[in-house]
């Protein structure tokens, strides 16, 4: 009997380990996804209808300190990118090269590098743009799978500052006051307001949430804005993070 019992509290264990270790798997899967996608399930389980979105990398050039060398990294970039559209402009104080991809059906990717002409060492950027009015299974993947890691890797010298945001309304038919849509969000988000402007139809929080990584003053790593334009028409909601990039 003991020897059953025993037998029978090692396979309780087994099972409860694994059940551990699947569970532990799937946070560690759900921590690891982007924020775009985390915003996008927001959005869904809210139902928040869509109208854009915006995925933004920036990065200071810091090592290019001559306009040769961006016109050489710039090179390499056409390299990559060769089926892009290419354009330069120039002014007495700037040099700027802009690419943007082949269109799509979903979305479209965009190139700016941008330096400066009066200041030696040169001060340029690079800023790198996914944007659409549109979100589906094939736009979750290019951001899940390794398609914009691999972007990212092409593209930049080294780590750049990401900013994700969505942009989605709710109809007139949903009764939801604005401070109601907002801590529904906080809520979802796990997020601790930091400060925020209230007013009757229009409220912007600054908030810290735990699956938000990138932040920035004062541990800020994500913004919610939400506008009514009155009794019976439609709420504006933008979030973004670590701050908002969509106008609204």
């Amino acid at each position: 009997m003991k020897r059953k019992t025993k037998v029978l509290f090692s396979i309780s264990l087994l099972v409860m380990i694994g059940l551990i270790a699947v569970l532990g798997s799937r946070l560690t899967a759900a921590s690891s996804e982007p924020d775009l996608v985390k915003i996008a399930d927001a959005f869904q389980t809210e139902d928040i209808l869509l109208e854009e979105w915006s995925y933004y990398a920036r990065e200071h050039l810091v090592d290019l300190t001559t306009q040769k060398e961006v016109q050489e990294y710039v090179k390499e970039l056409k390299q990559k990118f060769p089926d892009w559209d290419w354009s330069t402009s120039q002014t007495s104080e700037k040099w700027e090269v802009t690419a943007v991809s082949p269109t799509s059906k979903h979305h479209t990717e965009m190139l700016q590098i941008m330096a400066t002409h009066t200041k030696q060492p040169v001060n340029a950027y690079i800023v790198y743009r996914v944007s659409g009015n549109e979100w589906n299974k094939e736009m979750e993947s290019f951001f899940t799978k390794d398609q914009v890691k691999n972007r990212l890797s092409d593209i930049f010298r080294g780590n750049p500052t990401i900013f994700s945001g969505m942009k989605g309304s709710i109809s007139d038919k949903m009764d939801k006051a604005v401070p109601t849509i907002t801590s529904d969000l906080m809520e979802i988000f796990d997020a601790k307001e930091i400060e925020a402007l209230k007013e009757d139809n229009f409220m912007s929080v600054s908030a810290n949430s735990p699956i938000f990584s990138d932040s920035i003053a004062r541990d800020m790593n994500l913004q919610i804005g939400i506008r009514s334009e009155g009794l019976g028409a439609k709420t504006t909601i933008v979030v973004g993070t670590p701050i908002i990039t969509i106008e609204y």
